[in-house]
């Protein structure tokens, strides 16, 4: 298989390897996290693609991880109507191509009305066929070096809350007290400013805020109700699978039911939760290559387009497939840390 490779590339004038990555890419990008412009190499437009890929992944779980809790509580709620109605959606979500739904969402982005008519929501987010327009945050030249100190200070604050709930004695609340003295201090110090910049309606255009286009909008919405859904499921069993006797035995003990849920039913859930939320998250990473279908420059995006222009179709598909697995198995790596914390609560494993 090697020889007849090298022997058809060499035919048609194609050298193996993977020194085209230096070469000037001779192709724009609508999109990327990072400044691109045609000329720029190839292994840059990569790097947008791997970029953009890993942006709407990540937002995309977060989303669906939080409308799926919502939604498979909303699910187990005693109310018929609103468990009937969650359950239907859920449903029709699941049981549908997320390539027709991602049709559907960019259909759906093209139709919205021109910047002067935009459909406003809470007089801070405009939804237009230019795309979504959200509320920036604007921070003040010179407040970073105040945001690492914050950080720092929180970071310590949990390492010695940990270490007291794992070791003792500390107090969290004399912890609390000198943490939130500190970030006083700090803020003060720097003149640490930050300020909500919300877009507005100026001529033909918006102007201000931030900006997400109509091809990420509908990806991000696509990925995220469709995982939500599976994700209200996963959830769904992970709280069924506790015992109702935990649940009599918390009421019996007088506690209230937020506490049973954070106390009892909650560490219990995850021993289900966190393998099958795994799995999950590493779906939403290999289903955003259909952002190719919409026009998203993503990953898969990027290198058919750089596959196209070189020639180099083998070297690219190495590329794709060595990438996404870093992607995933990343991903992996630290959900699978999670899981064995969550195993092993209670001193032994689950």
């Amino acid at each position: 298989m090697g020889s007849n490779i090298a022997a058809t590339m060499a035919r048609i004038g194609l050298t193996p390897g993977f020194g085209f990555l230096e070469r000037a890419a001779k192709f724009e990008i609508g999109e990327s996290t990072i400044p691109f412009r045609a000329g720029d190499s190839y292994a840059r437009a990569i790097a947008v693609g791997v970029l953009n890929t890993a942006k709407v992944a990540v937002v995309s779980c977060i989303l669906a991880t939080v409308l799926g809790v919502a939604l498979a509580l909303m699910r187990l709620a005693g109310h018929p109507v609103l468990s009937g109605l969650v359950r239907w959606s859920i449903e029709v979500v699941r049981n549908t191509p997320l390539l027709l739904q991602l049709f559907f969402w960019i259909a759906l982005a093209h139709a919205l009305p021109p910047p002067r008519r935009a459909v406003v929501w809470f007089d801070c987010v405009f939804l237009t066929n230019r795309g979504v327009y959200l509320p920036s945050v604007i921070i003040a030249e010179g407040s970073w070096m105040a945001i690492t100190a914050i950080a720092a200070i929180l970071l310590g604050w949990l390492a010695l809350l940990w270490r007291s709930r794992t070791r003792g004695p500390l107090s969290p609340l004399p912890l609390g007290l000198v943490a939130i003295l500190a970030l006083a201090v700090v803020i003060y110090a720097s003149g640490f400013r930050i300020s909500l910049h919300s877009p507005v309606v100026q001529g033909f255009n918006i102007q201000g805020g931030t900006s997400l286009t109509p091809e990420f909008a509908a990806l991000l919405v696509g990925l995220t109700v469709k995982f939500a859904a599976i994700f209200a499921e996963i959830v769904r069993a992970g709280i069924l699978s506790v015992r109702r006797e935990q649940w009599d035995a918390a009421r019996a003990l007088g506690l209230s039911e937020f506490q049973i849920v954070r106390l009892v039913v909650l560490p219990q859930a995850l021993r289900v939760i966190t393998p099958l939320a795994t799995s999950c998250y590493l779906d939403v990473i290999k289903d955003s290559s259909l952002a190719v279908a919409i026009g998203y420059p993503d990953l898969m995006n990027i290198t058919n387009t750089t596959a196209n222009t070189t020639g180099q179709a083998l070297e690219t598909l190495l590329i794709v497939v060595a990438l996404y697995l870093t992607l995933n198995l990343s991903v992996s790596a630290v959900m699978n840390v999670y899981n064995a914390r969550v195993a092993m609560r209670g001193g032994r494993p689950a």
